[in-house]
């Protein structure tokens, strides 16, 4: 794997999971919904593993 998209792959995964957090906080914000939470924090780590981390894995396994 070129060092440049692995690079990539980690700021994709830095925002991804900043808008996860400021999704959070925007609903946060004055009031307590712990389902609706939990659905932007399940979303967020979906979509991280689907989309960062499986090709991540696949390149590290084609590499080795």
């Amino acid at each position: 794997m070129k060092k440049g998209k692995l690079g990539y792959l980690i700021i994709a995964s830095a925002i991804i999971w900043g808008a996860v957090l400021i999704g959070c906080a925007a609903i946060l914000k004055g009031t307590q919904y712990k389902g609706d939470i939990n659905l932007i924090i399940i979303g967020g780590i979906i979509f991280h593993f689907l989309f960062i981390w499986a090709p991540l894995g696949n390149q590290l396994l084609k590499k080795g």
